[in-house]
């Protein structure tokens, strides 16, 4: 008989019950140094990072949000666009239609300012050139010194 203990005693951790990538509802309740924390569906709180917000927030705002990552500690960090490639497909679409709002061409490059591309797409730079490389993989723009266009249908 095998009789598996838990260090010092302690009993085995209990999960949150949410998931990564997991669409929760989220009430902003205070600001720290380092964002904003959030509870998630009225029962548990998480992190919003400010270094990932991508929209201005207030005290009290009640926002759709993701569960980006549950920690060991049962800390949860959030984020506000959908984590991963999953958030790519609605990105697309943006880009897409402010290349043709612009007449075929936005001044803006992977390696433009973070600040630059989320004035402009309301996302990061690393979602940003992930949306772009899809896109230029798929033939759909090119991509200049100076910025992306959109390619011309043929």
């Amino acid at each position: 008989m095998v009789i598996i203990q838990h260090k010092k005693g302690r009993a085995p951790k209990k999960k949150t019950g949410f998931y990564k990538g997991q669409k929760v509802a989220l009430l902003i309740s205070s600001r720290t140094e380092t964002g904003f924390v959030a509870v998630i569906n009225g029962i548990h709180k998480g992190i919003l990072y400010k270094n990932e917000m991508f929209q201005p927030l207030e005290i009290g705002q009640k926002i759709d949000g993701f569960i980006k990552k549950v920690r060991d500690n049962k800390k949860i960090d959030l984020c506000l666009q959908k984590p991963g490639y999953k958030a790519i497909n609605p990105l697309f679409r943006k880009i897409m239609d402010k290349l043709q709002q612009r007449d075929g061409f936005v001044a803006v490059t992977d390696k433009s300012r973070p600040k630059v591309i989320a004035d402009l797409f309301g996302v990061s730079k690393k979602e940003f050139k992930r949306a772009i490389g899809n896109l230029y993989k798929k033939r759909l723009i090119t991509l200049e010194k100076d910025g992306i266009r959109l390619r011309e249908k043929k």
